[in-house]
């Protein structure tokens, strides 16, 4: 089935709104916590991993709960409807009240009701047609969308947060635009796809069946290693933006322009990735691109040093391979669980989906957990917005090297995973 341009719109318009939850927490919330309400870089990354370590427990348990729902509607909306009503009041929530604790629950609750929009959403390309090139325009659609959705959202949100004064205040406010936005999005691809006919299999399953029936997809493990790694490691620089642009460059406003020199070459960079993946494979491509990437992130260190031109004009760069890095492995997803169905006679994208959504949640949080306690080693002076402190020199070299080296060796670290892909996937088929 031949998918219309409204069709594929409706589809990739949710990742408008996974985009901007995923980039704005990431982004901001660290250094809100940190250098807005005053809290410990310690207290601040722990409020940041714990509601992330939950959802890595609950996306599974999501994803079986939507192929259980699928079994018997045949469609995916509830799930979809929960997460889209309930995520933009939460994450208004979570820039308005007035201490890290309660942020941090609000952050957990907001955790709890992404899942449910975002482990079905992921499951739908897998079903979306039964022709592979129509899956990979839907991806590629989706990849558009979300890199636009993380642009806008890293592009406004800042912005708004300056606009407005800085402060408790201006992040109220942001959270309350970023909150309205995110229901446009999810509310439009929950109503808009729900044509999708949805058919995991000949009965439902639970979720240690579930589990025990995936395991097996050992193509789909070394695939999920591989983008976990890359996802720590674009997490770490996210959270490591605000303070770049804070301490060494130009100051805070500089994050805007830090994220859009960054996102904004991704979107335009997908159809080129797009057409080279299928001259040259796309598992090639993905493997160039991390490789890429991890050379110019290192590169960004002693950029710092010599200006914001040049940390502007890499940043451009590192746009080009996020773009293969996100549209590649995405791509490759459903095709990995089409692969697994002559095994198992089931078609469970919402198993996968849910170990998949598990894992890079868990990397998102878990990168400005990992880029707080490198803080906290190198002694940052956190401090509230109306008292601003010097930060020492050892801080000033880890927050560079965490923002730089750390994330260009975690790319690396998921080279060996994609490298067992392509050896797996080919021993799978046969």
């Amino acid at each position: 089935m031949h998918l219309t341009r409204a069709r594929l719109l409706g589809y990739g318009i949710g990742s408008v709104g996974t985009g901007v939850f995923s980039a704005v927490p990431g982004l901001l919330l660290l250094y809100y916590l940190t250098d807005v309400l005053g809290a410990p870089a310690a207290l601040a990354g722990a409020v940041l991993v714990l509601p992330k370590a939950w959802d890595v427990v609950l996306n599974p348990v999501v994803g079986a709960a939507s192929d259980r729902e699928a079994v018997r509607t045949g469609r995916r909306t509830r799930l979809l409807l929960t997460g889209a009503l309930a995520l933009p009041v939460l994450f208004a929530a979570m820039f308005a009240l007035p201490s890290p604790l309660l942020t941090g629950a609000a952050f957990l609750l907001a955790a709890t009701a992404f899942a449910c929009f975002q482990v079905p959403y992921v499951a739908l390309p897998a079903e979306i047609s039964e022709l592979p090139d129509q899956r990979s325009r839907a991806m590629a659609w989706r990849v558009v969308c979300l890199t636009l959705g993380i642009l806008l959202a890293g592009g406004l949100a800042p912005a708004l947060v300056d606009a407005a004064g800085g402060g408790r205040g201006g992040y109220a406010l942001m959270g309350a635009v970023v909150g309205a936005l995110l229901l446009a999005a999810t509310l439009a691809a929950a109503l808009a796809t729900r044509w999708i006919p949805s058919r995991p299999g000949p009965r439902p399953l639970g979720l240690a069946a579930a589990l025990r029936t995936a395991r097996g997809n050992r193509p789909f493990f070394a695939l999920l290693g591989a983008f976990t790694t890359q996802s720590l490691a674009v997490a770490v620089m996210l959270a490591g933006a605000p303070y770049i642009a804070t301490y060494r460059l130009d100051g805070y406003g500089l994050t805007s322009a830090m994220f859009v020199c960054m996102v904004a070459p991704s979107a335009l960079a997908v159809p080129m990735w797009r057409r080279l993946g299928r001259r040259y494979g796309q598992e090639t491509c993905y493997l160039f691109a991390v490789v890429l990437f991890a050379a110019i992130a290192a590169l960004l260190y002693p950029a710092v040093s010599a200006g914001t031109p040049f940390v502007l004009a890499l940043t451009a760069l590192i746009g080009v391979c996020y773009a293969a890095v996100q549209l590649l492995p995405l791509s490759l997803l459903p095709e990995t669980v089409h692969a697994d169905t002559g095994r198992t006679g089931h078609a469970q994208a919402g198993a996968f989906t849910g170990l998949w959504t598990a894992a890079e949640t868990g990397a998102l949080a878990l990168g400005p957990g990992l880029f707080a306690l490198l803080l906290a080693a190198t002694g940052f002076r956190s401090a509230d917005f109306e008292h601003p402190v010097r930060q020492p020199d050892s801080a000033l070299t880890g927050l560079t090297a965490g923002f730089t080296f750390v994330p260009a060796l975690l790319l690396l670290a998921g080279v060996p995973m994609l490298l067992a892909y392509r050896r797996l996937k080919e021993n799978h088929a046969a």
